[in-house]
């Protein structure tokens, strides 16, 4: 599901040279044209936590899948600015479907002691999209400019298509099957992705118990919204640090570095679209590597260490590029220095904040709320990335581009910040023990007077 979104980054950083080129676009169409995609999605991020509970994780992928081919074939074919427009808030609906549904769908049918590698997995998909659209771009760079970037474009439709073909093959959320009553499925599919029948029997009386909480509230009418937004203590820390990992992922400025790398690197005096689209290839080329870095070891290190080494990385990097476009542009040093601080951003993006966000964000949140929770905290992400690349070169020519990447900086240092405060461990722990890490002690007491209340009902059953 991702792949929807990293295509489209990598083919639009691009494919934006020559689309202003062929329909003689401004620069606010052009800021419009690749910000509006992230705000557009959060419409699709809000309908999706809805719809996944009613239609299932599974069906909702598909639906996806669906809108966002959609929306890249009608860009491709777009004649006009509008028309591209309307190709683009289509895709952007589809993506924001995708980004909410893959990590809760991920999460719930994990075990615990690899969830953390199988959610942040499908990163490896999203810096595999971009590179591959920097790989288009710089192929398709040499076709006539009408038709070139529309190849570019057309290019996104694939991911969608490998999609739709894995809904034939990919079983139903384990968890949603229980709140359905659908006991018997659960069991089934749990016993596909857990060594051992025993270990399965715990995790569907877990279930059971998390998903009693949820029918019960829903037989007393108090809907999921007003509870997230007149959280409890315990909820309240689990949207600070699910919602606030999602925000500060995209304001330290990632989607503007993708985005917008040909004028980065043009601004550090690299000259030519065929010059500056190679550099591209660079970056996409780290960014794919590293991710494998980050699963790897997200498992075996943790979590919060690994974004430690993120932060800290990605801020000495955005200080650094800040450095070499004030004082080394337009020289070979400064060229090779903005390309190693480039390079070095997305490296240590992709080694922790890029693929934990998602795994944090679909870990912290209960069963009864998770849809909804991840729908709230995508659709920050999605405001959040809109905003950077909608204003990024308005901002850049006001205060220039160097400018810019200081500010990058520092909102960066206060994610370590909020790492320290915020962030809690979650290696190797059930979604249920990690909805404990956020109560405090009489929160906890009633829910484990509750889950013992759980176990005897079930060990009484076949005797009954």
């Amino acid at each position: 599901m991702y792949g929807f979104e990293s295509a489209d980054v990598g083919v639009m950083s691009g494919a934006i040279l020559f689309i202003q080129e062929d329909l003689k676009i401004t620069e606010v169409q052009e800021e419009v044209l690749v910000g509006c995609l992230s705000i557009i999605s959060l419409l699709g991020s809000l309908a999706g936590g809805k719809t996944s509970d009613a239609i299932g994780r599974k069906w909702t992928i598909a639906l996806a899948a669906f809108v966002f081919q959609t929306g890249a074939a009608v860009m491709a074919l777009a004649p006009s600015f509008p028309v591209l427009m309307v190709g683009r808030l289509l895709a952007g609906v589809g993506i924001g479907f995708g980004v909410m549904i893959a990590p809760v769908y991920i999460a719930e049918i994990s075990p615990a002691i690899a969830r953390g590698s199988l959610t942040s997995f499908p990163e490896i998909f999203i810096n595999l999209g971009i590179l591959l659209g920097y790989v288009s771009n710089y192929a398709f760079s040499g076709l006539p400019v009408h038709i070139n970037w529309r190849i570019m474009l057309g290019v996104g439709i694939l991911p969608s298509v490998f999609i739709g073909l894995a809904l034939f093959i990919i079983p139903e959320s384990p968890r949603w099957l229980v709140m359905q009553n659908r006991i018997e499925e659960a069991r089934l599919v749990l016993l596909k992705t857990n060594v051992s029948e025993i270990e399965v029997e715990d995790r569907l009386v877990e279930i059971q118990q998390s998903a009693g909480t949820a029918n019960a509230m829903r037989h007393e009418q108090k809907a999921v919204w007003r509870e997230l937004f007149c959280p409890s203590p315990s909820v309240r820390r689990m949207l600070i640090t699910g919602c606030g990992i999602q925000c500060f992922q995209q304001i330290t400025g990632i989607d503007a570095t993708v985005y917008y790398s040909p004028t980065i690197f043009k601004d550090a005096g690299i000259k030519g679209n065929a010059g500056l689209l190679a550099a591209t290839v660079a970056v996409g080329f780290t960014k794919t590597m590293f991710i494998l870095v980050a699963i790897f070891l997200i498992d075996r290190v943790g979590r919060k260490p690994l974004l430690y080494v993120s932060t800290i990385g990605m801020t000495t990097c955005l200080f650094g590029l800040g450095l070499t476009l004030s004082l080394l542009g337009n020289g070979p040093l400064g060229i090779k220095l903005a390309i190693l601080s480039v390079c070095g951003n997305v490296a240590f993006f992709s080694v922790g904040i890029g693929p934990i966000c998602w795994v944090l964000s679909s870990e912290v949140f209960p069963l009864r709320l998770r849809a909804q929770a991840s729908a709230l905290g995508a659709v920050g992400s999605r405001v959040s990335s809109g905003t950077i690349a909608m204003s990024f070169l308005s901002v850049a020519r006001a205060i220039t581009v160097a400018g810019t990447f200081f500010v990058f900086s520092g909102i960066s240092a206060l994610s370590i910040a909020f790492v320290y405060m915020c962030v809690p461990e979650t290696k190797g722990k059930t979604l249920e023990e990690i909805e404990m890490l956020f109560k405090n002690e009489k929160e906890r007491r009633g829910v484990e007077l509750e889950l013992r209340d759980v176990e005897h009902l079930v060990q009484k059953e076949p005797s009954g």
